[in-house]
């Protein structure tokens, strides 16, 4: 049998879409570090992200529900919504405003490493939980991972001080949240649909983001820098929006576990544009806790995937 008879089908475009979404996730750190600069705060920032990402994504939650053949899916029910507004809350909402807020504090390396070890989160989450048995290559993993991070930790905490260590549990916190979301969406992904509920539970986020701002801050905040409005455009639909649709259609094509793992570009790509954009440091201390925390996260994905054949 030839190699590409036996290649998967939409291998190639899969692999294409996980990657461009993967990098399109990153670039969300480096819009946000230069939105900063411009004397915004962190929820006049995420306001304005939401606040161009909603509709986006209630034509996302649109399109799923209506697009067979005209008529609705699976009609929602109360525990439906109750679960909507859950998720929304903690994978989006949360996540979200911890992650800007963190980015306050810490460099988009730093937090796009802390992000990354979502996997071996979900990992804890499920043993807490659901007794899931971790086994003694993935506790060694998470080990390695958790070591990077602390590498790098300590390398910006001596420029940084006491701001870094804010930041990096507010991310961290960012992480834990997401983390929820996943553990939390799976059934409800199989009742009504990935883009569904990733369209309606976005919204609500957006709706959360735009009910805190008007809670905490007078109307003339939304007065920023034109700078700030094409920066939150910008964040919103190439580094929000694009890349959720694009690791969707990578999912359905390659697989949640080869899509995981084609996303360890995504913290090479932060990295790189964070030196080239924004003048971040690239020294050997960050090498090095990037090489642990990827390959530690590598290895949980691959050791649970390979487990779950």
């Amino acid at each position: 049998m030839s190699a590409s008879a036996s290649r998967p089908p939409h291998l190639v475009s899969g692999l294409i879409l996980a990657s461009a979404g993967s990098i399109a996730f990153s670039g969300k750190a480096i819009i946000v570090k230069l939105a900063y600069r411009y004397g915004v705060d962190a929820v006049t920032l995420i306001m304005y992200r939401m606040l161009f990402a909603l509709p986006l994504f209630l034509a996302l939650a649109w399109w799923a529900t209506y697009r067979q053949g005209g008529g609705a899916r699976t009609p929602l029910s109360r525990n439906d919504w109750l679960g909507i507004l859950g998720l929304g809350l903690t994978g989006y909402y949360l996540a979200s405003f911890l992650d800007f807020w963190g980015l306050s504090y810490i460099s988009a390396s730093l937090e796009r490493l802390i992000l990354y070890l979502n996997p071996t989160l979900v990992l804890l989450l499920g043993w807490l939980l659901y007794g899931r048995r971790i086994s003694g290559m993935q506790a060694l993993a998470m080990v390695v991972s958790y070591g990077g991070v602390l590498l790098v930790f300590g390398h910006e905490a001596d420029f940084a001080g006491r701001g870094a260590a804010l930041g990096a549990l507010l991310v961290f916190l960012s992480a834990i949240s997401y983390a929820i979301y996943l553990v939390y969406s799976g059934e409800m992904v199989k009742r009504l649909g990935s883009m569904r509920l990733v369209g309606l539970a976005t919204s609500v986020a957006c709706l959360l983001c735009l009910a805190q701002f008007a809670l905490l801050r007078p109307l003339s905040a939304a007065q920023v820098a034109p700078e700030v409005i094409w920066l939150s455009l910008l964040n919103a639909t190439a580094c929000t929006f694009a890349p959720v649709i694009m690791v969707m259609m990578a999912i359905e094509r390659i697989g949640a576990g080869l899509a995981a793992q084609t996303g360890m570009i995504g913290p090479m790509s932060t990295i790189t544009m964070g030196v080239l954009i924004l003048g971040e440091p690239f020294t050997g201390w960050i090498i090095a806790g990037t090489v642990l925390v990827v390959s530690g996260v590598f290895l949980v994905t691959r050791y649970g995937h390979t487990q779950g054949k």
